[in-house]
């Protein structure tokens, strides 16, 4: 059960992923929302029927690299960043790779009830919230924001899981 929902985190993010290269920004806002809420439930299901694995992690991890990595950076890059040229590329890239680091470093190391760095999770919503601010600031105000986002998921401070 756990990995359906997992992999139901995952098709979300690849459907987010196709509807932002069809030009769908809304739609692949929605869906990155409801990967965030499926990927809310994962880990609990596995949890409470006692079948966490070393496989389930790890899937999770590849399902959070699309669905909260990719997803929002390339929905960012086709409502704005292609604006900025080489610039706006550099920056979603850099928003990936930092969120791939992020889930590796995750992978390798004990947690203790600790998260280190944001969760990209929480990156990627933030991302994608940002998408909808766009009328409402200026466009290098989002540069700024995933330079942040990635910085902050690299980042070695300790966030406490809720």
């Amino acid at each position: 059960m756990a990995n359906i929902l997992t992999m139901t985190n995952l098709s979300l993010g690849g459907f987010s992923i196709l509807t932002s290269l069809n030009g769908q920004l809304h739609m692949s806002v929605l869906l990155i929302f409801l990967a965030a809420f499926v990927d809310r439930f994962d880990g609990a299901v596995a949890r409470k029927l006692n079948i966490e694995s070393e496989l389930g992690k790890q899937l999770d991890s590849m399902s959070d690299i699309v669905s909260f990595g990719v997803a929002p950076a390339l929905l960012m890059y086709k409502a704005l960043f292609y604006e900025f040229g080489a610039p706006g590329a550099v920056f979603t890239i850099l928003y990936i790779a930092c969120g791939a680091f992020r889930l590796a470093r995750f992978n390798i190391t004990e947690n203790n009830g600790y998260f280190a760095g944001l969760p990209i999770t929480a990156a990627g919503v933030l991302m994608t919230l940002g998408y909808l601010a766009i009328p409402y600031f200026p466009p290098h105000s989002f540069m700024f924001l995933a330079l942040i986002l990635s910085f902050l998921m690299v980042g070695t401070f300790k966030l406490k899981k809720m």
